[in-house]
């Protein structure tokens, strides 16, 4: 499917329409009642636009109109959310061609509407044997015009660009994250990041497990050890041509492929989630892809440590102690508490090996801040308000929501251990997601602009897609905005 700005009025063929829920939407009803052929009070009474409302009419041509409502105020993620919805529960209904009319709102608006029509294209039915075809809309006969203002063109021309970037990425990473674990391990990410470096233009370095012990990334080998399939280091790096001195941004993931909890093994119940437990390397493999699709004058650095966490006889035990790359011991009190373990060594070769700017990592890293905030808002810690500050903001315009927790010292005394020079958990039934990032901060190497995303609650979710949880994407829009935004700045 095609999708193509105009700011010619479509004479003929099926039409969207959104609706904001506004002071001036009874005047609108009224203006765009002769079209359809109806009286205003009639159009008033049926459709008032809130959020997700549709009204269908038909013309005397069997011409199709549809008002679709975004509700009062809505956002980016309101005007995603509404599109995905609707084109995913109607895609079998639509026709191969298809105009929406967004002369009524701002050009910007089109990454929104852009992002949540190439999401209800997604089919989470991966690995069915008796799929249908594409819907007709969906299929490379498809096409869809956005009408704008001419006013709007230029902007709706970015946000255009922006959001077909970001789909097509995300449309994989949905892929990559709802895979099971005999399709994925920590090879294919890497495979996948190799192949999008040669398509994209950026440099990828892949540590094997040798590589690994060579340069003792200890950390990241010891939660390997009971898996028979080999861990990596993936390293992505976007450095913009023609840029001067830009701007330098490390990016860490977590990138467990498959999470049994190892010795301190997992219940049964929720298991068979724990292919989702590389959501942090999701975000960050996928941002590093669209800054170099989009080209942005940024040097973005993404550093994904992956691998399974399972259990035999050679894994690492509760009580053992291991060294991380830093050269910093590490008691294991729970084995289950992996992410951390293999993210020390991610941010300790970034600090060491590329010096960043700004330094985020993410990670599905604990329950404890799905407890906090539930499926709403992914955790925020750092020491630094400026740097929240921003990632606030980015979170407040993609809706990709963040909220900070603190990360004081105080917090130091649950992650002090007597045999090491720490311990991964603390053991209480509280303040876990807090003790984590304490624990990552440590490996920060007092990085003065450091900050952890635990989108535990975030990155796995249910959607209109499936009955289960299933992958979001969650964080690829939310950095994206935020390199954006440190660009500005720096002009």
């Amino acid at each position: 499917m095609t999708i193509t700005l105009t700011t010619q009025s479509p004479t003929t063929g099926d039409l969207i329409i959104p609706f904001v829920q506004t002071d001036t939407l009874a005047d609108q009803m009224t203006s765009l009642a002769p079209q359809l052929g109806l009286p205003p009070d009639v159009l008033q009474r049926d459709f008032t636009a809130g959020a997700k409302e549709i009204l269908v009419m038909y013309g005397p041509n069997g011409q199709k109109t549809t008002l679709l409502g975004l509700g009062a105020h809505p956002k980016q993620m309101d005007w995603l959310r509404t599109f995905r919805k609707f084109f995913f529960d109607q895609k079998s209904k639509l026709p191969a061609q298809l105009t929406i009319d967004l002369t009524a709102v701002d050009g910007a608006v089109v990454e929104g509407v852009v992002l949540g029509i190439r999401g209800g294209s997604y089919n989470l039915n991966l690995y069915q044997t008796d799929k249908a075809d594409a819907p007709l809309f969906f299929s490379e006969t498809g096409a869809l015009t956005l009408y704008v203002k001419a006013s709007e063109i230029d902007d709706a021309q970015n946000a255009l660009v922006r959001g077909e970037a970001i789909a097509q990425t995300q449309l994989q990473m949905l892929d990559l994250m709802n895979a099971p674990a005999n399709y994925k391990n920590p090879q294919t990410l890497a495979d996948w990041t190799v192949a999008s470096g040669h398509q994209y233009n950026y440099s990828v370095t892949i540590l094997d497990k040798a590589e690994l012990e060579r340069q003792k990334l200890g950390a990241l080998l010891s939660v390997s050890q009971g898996s028979d399939v080999p861990p990596v280091l993936i390293i992505a790096e976007y450095k913009p041509e023609g840029v001067e001195n830009p701007r330098k941004v490390g990016l860490v993931g977590k990138g467990v492929t498959f999470d049994t909890g190892g010795v301190s093994i997992k219940t049964s119940t929720n298991m068979h989630l724990m292919k989702s437990d590389m959501g942090g390397a999701a975000a960050v493999l996928g941002t590093v892809e669209v800054a170099a699709k989009l080209k942005l004058p940024i040097h973005v650095i993404g550093i994904v440590p992956s691998t399974e966490n399972s259990t035999d006889g050679r894994s690492t035990k509760p009580g053992d102690v291991i060294t991380a790359y830093s050269g910093k011991t590490i008691e294991i009190i729970d084995t289950d508490a992996e992410g951390r373990v293999i993210l020390a060594d991610g941010l300790g070769y970034m600090v060491r090996n590329f010096q960043p700017e700004v330094l985020i990592d993410l990670a599905t890293l604990t329950g404890s801040v799905i407890a906090a905030l539930g499926y709403h808002a992914a955790g925020l810690f750092t020491p630094n308000d400026s740097l929240a500050a921003q990632l606030i903001e980015s979170a407040n315009q993609t809706g990709e929501q963040l909220w900070r927790l603190p990360v004081w010292d105080v917090y130091l005394e649950d992650i002090k251990s007597d045999v090491a020079d720490l311990k991964n958990y603390s053991g209480k039934p509280l303040a876990g997601s807090i003790s984590a990032a304490k624990f990552l901060e440590f490996f920060s190497e007092k990085h003065p602009a450091w900050a952890h995303l635990d989108i535990a609650g975030m990155a796995f979710a249910d959607s209109e897609f499936g009955s289960q949880k299933n992958a979001t994407g969650f964080g690829i829009r939310l950095l994206i905005d935020y390199l954006q935004r440190l660009i500005v700045e720096k002009r």
